[in-house]
């Protein structure tokens, strides 16, 4: 409504906006459910992230508080550091000041009495005034003070004027010299207004030294307050949000505490499950090893009858024809004798490849037998030492664990000799009434306990796999003061449920 304009004069309403407004109140009418909605989610994403917002706060507000800490410990610094600065200035323009006068003093002595003990302190004195105004000069350029700067080069300029006419006096070295050097009044009036100059500039310069000081000192002080203020602020802020924090991590405890008894149940139920699967696991590897040894003794089995068969002949053929061409073509001979020495080579290959893939002693002398022989030929191939601590007699432990024995026995000498550098071994089979046991301990560098853990180790996990197919106990560690052992222990007699478990799978 304009200035002086009547109510009477304002528009009537119209219907439209009667309507119109009329429309909006009952499209509102679900807004309350909207809203409701919007609060609920929000509600809901509190308690949820609202730990991590009052964290993130607390973290920031206490970035922030270091950093005004640290900028309001920089500027009380630099100022108290411009208070020293000037006290310091303060000290120098003093000692200028009797300085000067001290020069003054020793030429006028001079003048009196010529002594050189006058000129001599008259030149300390010179040294230490020059040694001086150079410092200020240096201090007024740092600090950037131009009026002060100006005033100083007149102080400076006044200064070396008077130790340059003082040092022409002192020059003077006859009496009638030294009596002309007197001062006339003029030179004394002349003199004395210097003097008065001179105290009065370094008078300002001090007091004016003086009150930067006070300044900085007084700053300094506001920033202490200023610092103090804020780090109450900040830390009853801190701690508001702390005591937020807690309160929303114990609704949270109070909640995963509720989690946690729904997931002891599931947990339990999936341990069940994993040890069932488990159970199979070791039986279908127990079935595959068993099925691997078996093709394993085929295979050796054809390779002794069809193999061994073809080079025995080859070998006899080639040596009779060598035997009928020995004399008559000596070169022809000598290609004979190769070829039978490769031949020999191939069939001592072949007898190695049996013996590895089905040892021959284990199948006809035993357990015992059998570690004693392979023992023997690793320390004859590696310059060891060997220490046997096996039955007298051999033993009947079934044709599965004594392969598993075996196999565990032949991995662990061919680790001691790759990787062990060992001079001594010992090997030690123990037969209980239940258990059977195998240890093998090497004095070479140890394992390292990096070894012990990584997947990629093959040796390894086919002997715990093996060990452990059979429901025994495979252990690796490394002995004091260096060296590695070897212990496996594994049940004489395989229980029911594992073989009906093998036979399914």
């Amino acid at each position: 409504m304009l200035p002086g304009e009547s109510p009477l004069h304002s528009p009537p309403e119209s219907p439209i906006f009667a309507d119109d407004s009329a429309m909006p109140k009952a499209a509102a009418r679900p807004a309350p459910a909207g809203i409701a909605h919007r609060a609920s989610r929000l509600n809901d994403w509190m308690r949820r992230y609202s730990w991590a917002v009052a964290m993130t706060v607390a973290i920031v507000i206490t970035v922030g508080g270091l950093v005004i800490l640290e900028s309001g410990r920089m500027r009380i610094a630099a100022e108290y550091e411009t208070a020293l600065d000037a006290k310091g200035a303060t000290a120098q323009l003093s000692t200028l000041a009797a300085d000067i006068a001290t020069l003054t003093a020793d030429e006028r002595g001079f003048a009196l009495k010529p002594d050189g003990a006058y000129q001599a302190h008259f030149a300390d004195t010179a040294a230490r005034v020059r040694r001086t105004l150079a410092s200020l000069d240096a201090y007024y350029r740092r600090i950037g003070d131009d009026a002060a700067l100006a005033s100083f080069a007149q102080i400076r300029a006044a200064a070396d004027d008077e130790i340059a006419h003082g040092t022409a006096r002192l020059a003077e070295p006859s009496k009638d010299a030294a009596d002309a050097a007197v001062p006339t009044p003029a030179d004394a009036s002349a003199s004395a207004g210097t003097s008065a100059t001179l105290d009065a500039a370094l008078a300002l310069l001090r007091l004016n030294e003086e009150r930067r000081a006070q300044h900085a000192l007084d700053a300094s002080r506001a920033d202490q307050r200023i610092s103090t203020l804020c780090v109450a602020a900040l830390c009853a802020l801190n701690i508001v949000l702390f005591l937020l924090l807690f309160r929303n991590l114990g609704i949270q405890l109070d909640k995963q505490a509720r989690v946690q008894k729904a997931l002891i149940t599931q947990q339990e139920e999936l341990d069940q499950l994993v040890f069932a699967r488990t159970r199979q696991l070791e039986a279908l590897a127990w079935h595959l090893q068993s099925v691997s040894e078996n093709e394993k003794t085929e295979l050796a089995r054809e390779l002794h009858d069809e193999l061994g068969s073809i080079l025995t002949a080859s070998k006899m053929d080639v040596a009779w024809v060598r035997g009928k061409l020995k004399d008559a073509e000596p070169a022809m001979a000598e290609k004979l004798a190769r070829a039978l020495g490769n031949l020999d080579q191939g069939i001592a290959l072949k007898r190695r490849i049996i013996e590895d893939m089905r040892p021959t002693v284990l199948a006809n002398f035993g357990l015992v037998t059998a570690l004693r022989s392979l023992a023997d030929e690793a320390a004859q191939r590696n310059g060891w030492s060997i220490e046997f601590d096996l039955p007298g007699e051999d033993v009947k432990l079934g044709e599965a664990i004594e392969i598993a024995l075996f196999r565990v026995a032949q991995e662990s000498l061919t680790n001691a000799a790759k990787y062990a550098r060992a001079s001594r071994i010992r090997v030690a089979l123990g037969v209980g009434e239940e258990n059977v046991s195998l240890s093998i301990t090497d004095d070479g560098i140890g394992i390292r306990p990096q070894d012990l853990k990584r997947t990629q180790t093959h040796g390894l996990v086919g002997m715990r796999q093996r060990v452990s197919a059979r429901g025994g106990r495979f252990e690796i560690e490394r002995v004091t003061p260096h060296g590695t052992a070897i212990s496996v222990s594994m049940p004489r007699e395989r229980s029911a449920d594992a073989t009906d478990l093998a036979q399914s799978a």
